[in-house]
């Protein structure tokens, strides 16, 4: 019987060297939060002005034509039916003064963002230049906004009495954030939180095409609205589709909607879900996009700057939100 002897085939070429083999990926197909990036495109997106004139001048015959049309209405039913036509009457005259309470509405939004904003901006400038009174005048001014917040009661209190002793902006602005804005933004981030839940499950778990993107925008839509509304008091909706046009825009500009960073790249890579199905590693990235525009959010809508190196972390919200969620 032959006795079983290794076999040794000489090759006439040079035989490859591992050494000289491509690197193999450590993540193959990596999630880029896809739903996100979609729906700052979508609301960043400015329409031309061919287009602004289109649809301005087609909702100006729309309205003249259904103006028209129920002033002729009414004419013909007082001249036929006078009771109804009265009633009729009425009825477009309560509507009227309903669309007249809602552009009150939307302008009080604005006039208060707006005061915000300016706060924010003053704030500023009292940090620059390092100005104890202006600083004052702004923590003044901001105890003044808050005046009927139940919650900032007990720290406008303390910051009155706290803020005499404060010889520097920095100092006074010290003051105003642990005693009246420490609140604010744990209740900004209960919302950004939520929202990075919201975002993340749907995009894990519905398959259905558009839905997780038409979730991601209500979603971050409803955020900015109540971010706003903790800091300013009240959001319009023509405030907040343009307040939420200034943080994506302001995102795009930073780079902040990018994927291949350090905080996305750990948390996209960080989960064993996300390395078995790709749709987990999408909705953890989507939610850490959410958690960054809420965070921008954040930055837009208070009326005071962080200090430096004190501003919420990102990371930090997003393990919070998908504890328990996507468990590593």
């Amino acid at each position: 019987m032959a006795e079983n002897k290794p076999v040794l085939i000489e090759l006439d070429e040079d035989a490859p060297q591992v050494a000289d083999a491509p690197q193999v990926p450590d993540v193959i197909d990596a999630p880029q939060g896809e739903v996100m990036q979609s729906v700052v495109k979508l609301a960043t997106r400015r329409p031309s002005r061919l287009a602004r004139w289109f649809w301005g001048l087609l909702l100006s015959l729309l309205v003249t034509a259904v103006s028209l049309t129920a002033y002729n209405a009414v004419l013909g039913l007082i001249a036929t039916t006078p009771m109804l036509g009265y009633a009729v009457t009425g009825l477009i005259g309560l509507f009227v003064v309903v669309c007249v309470l809602i552009a009150g509405k939307e302008l009080l939004a604005f006039a208060s963002l707006g005061r915000v904003d300016r706060l924010h901006t003053r704030a500023e400038a009292a940090l620059t230049e390092n100005d104890l009174v202006a600083a004052k005048t702004v923590a003044d001014d901001l105890a003044r906004l808050y005046g009927r917040r139940e919650e900032t009661a007990w720290g406008r209190a303390r910051m009155k009495e706290r803020i005499a002793d404060s010889f520097d902006a920095s100092a006074v602005f010290a003051v105003v954030d642990q005693d009246v804005m420490t609140p604010l933004d744990k209740a900004a981030q209960q919302e950004i939180e939520a929202a990075a839940r919201q975002v993340a499950t749907v995009t894990a778990l519905v398959p259905l095409a558009l839905a997780d993107v038409l979730t991601a925008l209500v979603s971050n839509l409803r955020m900015i609205r109540r971010i706003a509304e903790i800091y300013a008091g009240r959001s319009g909706t023509l405030g907040n589709w343009r307040l939420t046009r200034a943080v994506m825009t302001h995102l795009v500009a930073t780079g902040a909607v990018a994927v291949g960073d350090d905080l996305i790249g750990s948390v996209a890579g960080g989960s064993i879900l996300s390395k078995v199905s790709r749709r987990f590693g999408e909705g953890i990235v989507n939610g850490a996009l959410t958690a960054r525009v809420g965070v921008a959010a954040m930055e837009v809508c208070r009326p005071l700057p962080f200090e430096q190196g004190k501003g919420p972390r990102t990371g930090q919200i997003v393990k919070s939100a998908l504890a328990g969620l996507f468990n590593k």
